[in-house]
Formats: structure tokens, C-alpha cells, sequence
């Protein structure tokens, strides 16, 4: 039940203007819930609104919009300001929050189907499953996301250059991060950044900006379908790890072959990985070179472990594109799969060419998740704005001119800090940031492979957003929760090598 607590604070006095849509860039507005978590119930706090950014002359520039869940009635001995904190984003780079806060970690989560899909009426229901019980947590909309809006100057502009780019997105957030920890009293907390998609190269950036610029130190950093990170992989491997993710699709969509189709999946992915590192990375290396023989033996092999035709991976000189995959693994069903969660069926205009006409598991998701979030925060946590919410926001044009080094970054905060522990969480049904590229990054994180022991995976059967799966929401939740309670230092004891 929702009782209204109170329009808590109005910081700021002039009106900004956005698309001639008024808003404040520091506003809040306070309600109080509760949540039954693991068959316990919670009683919380959400906090909604505005925080400035601001530039170097303590102007703002920007309002992003925040919700904050704080637990109420807290375990004996346990304090606010010493409770975890988990910083969480999603990715884009120009892509709401919405995502993992309305159906992955949150007190509330979509109503859809036990496999993702959505359902009438749309709307939204309690969380049981939900990390509240162990941190507390706030979901951030960088600029142009959700509510989130720079500030317009007299001629109708903004200075683009300081939030749109790998580098600009970093500095910017870890400063709004500082102000938000200082104004919630969250400096002694044990903290945590949890990013999906972008949000992964977001979160890794930050974990040695916020360490380095700001002196504040991450207790964990939870890579939920993780992009590169900078970490070059380009030519015959960026190819050759393309074929665990086609294994994984073709099993769940039942086109490979009955001895293969018999196996649990996980067994099936290891002998196709042991396939992919030992024999196709050293044959796709040897390019046009490549001896017939062998050739032929490494085609067999990939059809055999894709169910696409040889002579399509012929025809494409053994790189077969991922958009192909999409538009004819299912073609003979008159189906696409989809890019992000290949689970999801499309239906194209002609099953002639080369890519699928849509993302058919996207329009899925935007149907479910756009109806509930603006219900949401109107109706449950009280926040009324005339902006529309993004749920993909104009962040046109991304800088990424300056080398993304954000794998690199993390891997120096982690050695800055021994007690820094990382996750990563990936679906083995994603086209997009596919489960063994996202391996392949753990593999590389940390070159010398003296932190191994600090970099744990997790993988579930389900794609991008693996949460979207009754089961995996359960079991993910699952993961994170061990993972803040194992990766926090015991008390008094010193955190060095």
C-alpha cells in the first residue's frame, strides 16, 4: 500500500525549459511501500526527481532523474548510512534506466509471461525477488533518458560535446554520483555499480573515475551483458566467437542435430568453445591460405554446430554475418530470431534477404515496459511531469573519438583496490553481447591473471535482459545478492594484498 509522504525538497528557483516543457532540476517527491522479499516483508522509501549536474562554475547544466529505494525498518545493528548501495544504469548509450529498475532488481517488476513476453493489462507487480533486502538501491537516467534533460540556453542549445561521448558520460556521472552520495549520507556504505549493455562500459569507466577523481572506492561492479570494454578482439576471433552464440540459438530452436539437441545445453557449449578456441581461431587465421582439406573439415564443423547451411558460410568466406543468422535460422518455419533475445520470433515482409525488417524481441519489450513505467512513476511514486519519459533518448553524436578504454580502467581499479570483486551476468540466447564474447572479456579484464580469482561469470537461458525469465529473475537476484554479501570486507580487517 502507498501513502504519500511529502513534496520533500524543491532546491532549486528557475524554471528550465526543454522542447517548451517546463522542469526543475532539483525536485523530489517522497513516498513510502513495502515488498515481501524471499517471504520477508520490507517496508521502503522510493524517492523520485530531479538532481542537477553542474559545471565547473557550480551552474547547472542538466536535471538527471533518479529514483531511490531505501529500506525502512532495518535489520538490528544495521544503520542508512552503512546499508550497501547499489548505483545502477542501462546502456544505449542513449537508453533509460527503466529496464533492470521495472523487472530485474527492483521492488517492482513487469507483468508479463513466466518467458518475457507481455500480457493485458499491462502494469506491474511486486518484486519478490527483489536485492532490496540486502542494499539499497538508485536508478539514474543520464541526459536525454527518462526524464532526464539538459539545461537550454537562450537560443534553444546545449553543449552536447559534455555529456554525449565514452569520456564525457564518465566524468559527468561520477560528479553526479558525489553529489548524491553526499546528499543521502551514503559515504560509509559499501557501494556498488550494476550497468547493462553500455551501461557495462559506463560502469567500468566509473569505477576507476569515482576511485581516481573522486577517492570514493567500489566494494563491486556487476557487468550484465557486457559489451567489449575497449578490449580489441578484432579479425579471426572477433569471427570465430560468433559460433558458441549460433550453437546456443539453434539448440534452444531445436535445428540441431538429434545428438547434439540431446544434450543438456551447457554441455553442448563446452565441446562447441573447445571447437571454437582449438580449431577455428588457428583455420580462420590462415584466411584464403586455408588448406582445402582443412577447410572443408572446419565447414562440416560449423554447420554441424549451427545448423546453417555449408555452403552459406562458403559463401561468406567462413564469416557468416549475424543479421544473416536472424534472417535463416528459422526461415523454413517463415520465421526471424531476434537480435537481443533469440527466443523471440519475427515476421518478415519476404523471406528473401539478407536481415531481419525488425528487432521482433525490442517491439516485445517496448510494449510491455513503455505503458508501465509511465504508469508507474505517476501513479505509485507520485512523480507528474509533463516530459515525456525516453525510453531511447537523442544522444546524437556519441564522441568515440577517444579510445574506450573502459576494460582497462576497470582492471586498474580492481588492482587500486584488492577488495574489489566483479560480476558478469550474460544470456546465452543474446545476438547482440553474446555469452562467450562476454567471457572472452573476463579472460582479458586482467591480462597477468593474478585477479581471476575476483572476475566470476554467470550465464542463464534466456538473452539480453536474462531477467525477463521467471526463472532467471529468480536465479540472477540470486547471484547478485551472494555477490554483495560475499565480496563485503569482514569488519576490521585490513583490505590489502
Amino acid at each position: 500500500m502507498k501513502y504519500i509522504l511529502a513534496l520533500l525538497t524543491i532546491f532549486g528557483t528557475s524554471l528550465i525549459y526543454s522542447q517548451s516543457v517546463e522542469f526543475n532540476v532539483d525536485e523530489t517527491v517522497v513516498t513510502n511501500h513495502e515488498v515481501t522479499i524471499n517471504g520477508k516483508q520490507f517496508n521502503y522509501t522510493a524517492e523520485t526527481g530531479m538532481q542537477p549536474v553542474w559545471d565547473q562554475q557550480g551552474k547547472p547544466i542538466a536535471g538527471l532523474q533518479y529514483t531511490y529505494y531505501k529500506v525502512s525498518n532495518l535489520k538490528k545493528n544495521e544503520t542508512s548510512k552503512e546499508r550497501p548501495l547499489v548505483i545502477s544504469f542501462n546502456g544505449g548509450p542513449g537508453s533509460a534506466s527503466v529496464w533492470m529498475h521495472l523487472a530485474y532488481t527492483g521492488p517492482r517488476i513487469l507483468n508479463i509471461s513466466d518467458e518475457g513476453f507481455p500480457v493485458q493489462p499491462y502494469g506491474y507487480k511486486e518484486n519478490p525477488y527483489s536485492i532490496l533486502d540486502v542494499a539499497d538501491i538508485v536508478y539514474v537516467n543520464p541526459v536525454n533518458t527518462g526524464y532526464s534533460r539538459p539545461v537550454l540556453d537562450e537560443k534553444g542549445n546545449f553543449e552536447k560535446s559534455k555529456f554525449f561521448g565514452v569520456n564525457a558520460d564518465v566524468e559527468y556521472l561520477a560528479e553526479w554520483i558525489n553529489t548524491f552520495v553526499s546528499r543521502k549520507d551514503k559515504w560509509l556504505a559499501p557501494k556498488y555499480l550494476i550497468g547493462e549493455s553500455y551501461g557495462t562500459t559506463r560502469v567500468s569507466g566509473l569505477a576507476n573515475s569515482l576511485q581516481n577523481s573522486h577517492w570514493m572506492y567500489i566494494n563491486g561492479v556487476i557487468l550484465v551483458s557486457p559489451t567489449e570494454l575497449g578490449i580489441e578482439r578484432d579479425g579471426p576471433i572477433e569471427v570465430a566467437n560468433r559460433l558458441p552464440y549460433f550453437t546456443a540459438a539453434a539448440w534452444y530452436h531445436d535445428k540441431l542435430s538429434p545428438e547434439l539437441q540431446s544434450k543438456p545445453i551447457l554441455d553442448v557449449l563446452d565441446e562447441v568453445e573447445s571447437f571454437t578456441i582449438q580449431e577455428l581461431i588457428p583455420a580462420l587465421t590462415m584466411g584464403g591460405f586455408l588448406d582445402s582439406e582443412k577447410k572443408k573439415a572446419i565447414v562440416e564443423k560449423m554447420s554441424y554446430y549451427s545448423s546453417v547451411e555449408e555452403k552459406l558460410f562458403l559463401q561468406n568466406n567462413l564469416e557468416l554475418p549475424f543479421n544473416v543468422f536472424w534472417k535463416t535460422l528459422k526461415i523454413d518455419d517463415g520465421y526471424t530470431v531476434g537480435r537481443l533475445d533469440s527466443r523471440y520470433l519475427g515476421l518478415d515482409g519476404k523471406e528473401a534477404g539478407t536481415r531481419p525488417d525488425y528487432n521482433s524481441e525490442l517491439t516485445a519489450w517496448l510494449q510491455s515496459f513503455t505503458p508501465a513505467i509511465n504508469d508507474y512513476l505517476k501513479n505509485e511514486l507520485n512523480y507528474k511531469t509533463d516530459l515525456k519519459y525516453n525510453m531511447f533518448g537523442n544522444v546524437y553524436p556519441w564522441d568515440r573519438t577517444q579510445n574506450n578504454n573502459t576494460g582497462k580502467e576497470l582492471r586498474q581499479a580492481m588492482a587500486q583496490n584488492p577488495s574489489m570483486e566483479v560480476m558478469i551476468q550474460s544470456g546465452l540466447f543474446d545476438g547482440a553481447t553474446t555469452y562467450f564474447n562476454a567471457k572472452y572479456t573476463m579472460w582479458h579484464i586482467d591480462a597477468s591473471g593474478k585477479m581471476q580469482d575476483r572476475l566470476h561469470f554467470k550465464t542463464y537461458e534466456s538473452g539480453h535482459m536474462m531477467y525477463l525469465r521467471k526463472e532467471d529473475l529468480e536465479t540472477a537476484n540470486n547471484d547478485i545478492r551472494e555477490f554483495i554479501k560475499t565480496s563485503l570486507p569482514k569488519a576490521n580487517s585490513p583490505i590489502k594484498y
